[in-house]
């Protein structure tokens, strides 16, 4: 039997129980019902408890028919590289979002980000599309909706 390939839903299942142990320790309201604050969590920690479930069971199910072969996807070095760069823009992106702001700091991830992806080649679409849509998402966040944006 293959252990690994239920971690994935028995990590799920771990949280959901830890989410739905902390909405049900939500304090009640003063005003109106006094569980009215945690329907909308309880909602989505059930059914987040009840997907992983599923997928758990999926996961014994497929285990009596098929190999697992998932990870055999981290063979390949260049890909492995390529999501290892991706985690470590992602994380770039946060730690510089809130100094920055979101136009420069979304300019820059972008723009790495298709560098990465389309290469040096396609370097005036990774520039437009990069400039494009921080600048647009900034509009339609900032002006449009009147959402502030840091």
């Amino acid at each position: 039997m293959n252990v690994i390939r239920y971690i994935v839903p028995s990590i799920l299942i771990v949280i959901a129980i830890i989410y739905l142990v902390l909405t049900f320790n939500l304090p009640e309201s003063k005003v109106g019902n006094p569980t009215a604050a945690m329907n909308y969590p309880l909602l989505i920690g059930f059914s987040l408890l009840g997907l992983s479930i599923i997928y758990l069971i999926n996961e014994v199910v497929r285990a009596k028919k098929e190999k697992f072969t998932a990870y055999n996807i981290f063979a390949d070095k260049e890909l492995t590289l390529h999501v290892v760069i991706i985690l470590v823009l992602s994380l770039g992106y946060t730690l510089i979002f809130e100094t920055v702001g979101f136009l420069i700091s979304t300019l820059i991830f972008l723009t790495a980000l298709l560098f990465l992806v389309n290469g040096k080649k396609k370097w005036i679409l990774n520039i437009v599309v990069a400039v494009l849509f921080s600048f647009l998402s900034w509009y339609a966040f900032s002006e449009l909706l009147g959402v502030s944006l840091p």
